[in-house]
């Protein structure tokens, strides 16, 4: 599976390119971001070298990595400038796996600081999910910290249902079963 442009009404989620690294290396400079994933922020050099390993994709043939930068396509109708259009704000991604039962996909996102709780991860999210169903992905999951209550309202608005699954310290999301 390939990543596709995916629009909604104020994003375009576009195919990770190498070239996004610098500006995303400073969309993701805040180390508040880290808090519930560990890390640091990456430099646009150390960036690079990751989105060049994803754009490469997964050796497993069964397993597709698809990721995508958000760009906000909006005029802010407060004052009426385009200080924040067509900028990237953040990135969406899904591991999707295909087997005898079917595809599965997890998903994971990321919005840059300035830009939280504008609904931006939530607009995102549900796109991303709507786009793997028509990709015929019939269970999606994420893992999310327990004490990430923004991610779990993402989820939720995505469709994705909270289970007493664990994974490395997060809950378990899914949306769909796995049969």
């Amino acid at each position: 599976m390939k990543p596709a442009v995916i629009r909604t009404d104020r994003l375009t989620l576009l195919p990770l390119r190498v070239e996004h690294a610098e500006e995303m290396a400073a969309v993701l400079s805040d180390p508040a971001l880290h808090d519930f994933i560990g890390g640091a922020p990456d430099t646009a050099e150390a960036l690079r070298a990751r989105y060049e390993r994803w754009t490469a994709g997964s050796l497993n043939a069964a397993e597709s990595w698809c990721n995508w930068v958000i760009q906000l396509d909006d005029t802010d109708t407060d004052t009426g400038t385009d200080a924040d259009a067509a900028r990237l704000t953040g990135t969406v991604q899904a591991t999707v796996t295909t087997d005898e039962r079917g595809t599965t996909a997890e998903i994971a996102w990321v919005v840059g600081t300035p830009w939280q709780g504008r609904g931006i991860a939530t607009e995102a999210a549900r796109a991303l999910v709507t786009w793997l169903r028509h990709q015929g992905a019939h269970t999606i999951t994420a893992h999310i910290h327990p004490d990430h209550p923004a991610s779990a309202a993402v989820a939720t608005a995505a469709g994705l249902t909270r289970t007493d699954h664990w994974h490395n310290g997060e809950l378990k999301w899914q949306l769909g079963t796995i049969d």
